[in-house]
């Protein structure tokens, strides 16, 4: 497996983020859905990075928007036949990477109720809830969590 930052308007990744609508949509009201689209994606400000298989084929995505004083999540999806490989971790650990390079150690996100192993994962992954931040409406259905990292810190890829 290969993670690397790349544009979000390909086909094959623009299929990733379809699929990761498509498995949101039934979970949520459309008011709680929260992603942001390719335009936003392609943004100078926003680390997209996709997981390629050994055949180049996406199997993972997720980005990071670098927004004054902190980085936060979006838009981490691994297909469903590829969970259970470690590509979330290791996707999660080079988009921190990335964004501490660039002088961002402070990590927050925004994710849902009905999604359990997602809470588990940044649970595990050193992400404490916390109260909402930016432009987020009070809504029951939002998880927010952040984390901080070290500037010393080392990332495991």
């Amino acid at each position: 497996m290969n993670i690397a930052l790349e544009r979000p308007n390909q086909p094959d990744v623009i299929q990733l983020i379809d699929d990761l609508d498509a498995y949101k949509k039934p979970l949520y009201p459309p008011k709680s859905h929260h992603g942001i689209d390719i335009a936003a994606l392609s943004a100078t400000h926003v680390l997209f990075a996709v997981a390629r298989d050994e055949a180049g084929m996406a199997i993972g995505c997720g980005a990071l928007v670098v927004n004054p004083g902190y980085g936060e999540l979006k838009r981490m999806y691994v297909r469903q036949q590829n969970r259970g490989q470690g590509v979330a971790a290791k996707m999660l650990s080079f988009l921190e990477g990335e964004a501490a390079a660039r002088g961002c150690t402070l990590f927050r996100l925004e994710t849902g109720v009905s999604q359990p192993e997602a809470l588990a994962f940044y649970a595990r992954a050193g992400y404490a809830r916390r109260e909402r931040f930016g432009h987020y409406p009070d809504d029951p259905l939002s998880v927010f969590m952040q984390k901080t990292m070290n500037r010393g810190a080392r990332f495991i890829d």
